[in-house]
C-alpha cells in the first residue's frame, strides 16, 4: 500500500501522542520534500519533526511533475500541492490530508483521501485504539485542530462510541 502524507497529519498526531498509529496502520509513509521542510522550518522543531526524522518507515521523495505543483500552487500551499502531486505520481492508495479544500482537489483528481479523524476511526475499527473521544478532544484543545460538532458526532458514531 502506498500512502502519501501532508504535514498536518504528522504534526497533529505527534501533538496528541499518536504518531505511532501511522506505522501501525500503514507500515510505510511517503512525504514530499516540502513537507520535510515545513516540519523543520525556521530552524524550529515543530511537532512531528523529531518523530519523522527517527521513523525509518517514512520516506522522503521529490516530486517530478513540477508543472503540476505550479498549477496546484495557485490555490494550495507548497506542502499540500506537492503531497497531491506525489500521490498522483506514485498512484498512491491513500493521501493523508486534513484541509477541506485540499481534500476536495485531491478527490477531484481521483485520489482516495483521509485525515486525522478518519485515521483515528480506522485505528479504532482495527482495535489499535480503545476509544477515540479523548483523542478528538485533545485534537481540539491541545492541537487547536478544528473539528465541527457534526464531524465530531459522526466520528464517535462511526467508532461506535457514546456521544456523551
Amino acid at each position: 500500500m502506498i500512502v502519501v502524507s501532508n504535514t498536518s497529519p504528522l504534526t497533529n498526531l505527534a501533538i496528541i501522542e499518536q504518531f505511532h498509529l501511522l506505522h501501525a496502520l500503514y507500515q510505510h509513509i511517503v512525504i514530499p520534500e516540502s513537507v520535510w521542510r515545513e516540519l523543520n522550518a525556521n530552524g524550529i522543531e515543530w511537532p512531528g519533526s523529531q518523530q519523522t526524522r527517527q521513523a525509518t518507515w517514512i520516506e522522503r521523495m521529490s516530486v517530478a511533475n513540477r508543472p503540476l505543483v505550479t498549477v496546484l500552487r495557485c490555490d494550495l500551499d507548497q506542502g499540500e500541492a506537492e503531497a497531491i502531486a506525489l500521490a498522483l505520481e506514485l498512484h498512491a492508495d491513500l493521501l493523508l490530508i486534513d484541509e477541506r479544500e485540499e481534500r476536495r482537489v485531491a478527490e477531484q483528481l481521483g485520489l482516495r483521501v483521509t485525515g486525522v479523524v478518519g485515521l483515528l476511526i480506522e485505528a479504532k475499527m482495527q482495535a489499535k485504539l480503545s476509544r477515540i473521544k479523548p483523542l478528538l478532544d485533545r485534537l481540539r484543545y491541545d492541537a487547536g485542530f478544528f473539528i465541527s460538532n457534526r464531524v465530531y458526532s459522526l466520528a464517535l458514531h462511526l467508532a461506535q462510541e457514546d456521544t456523551t
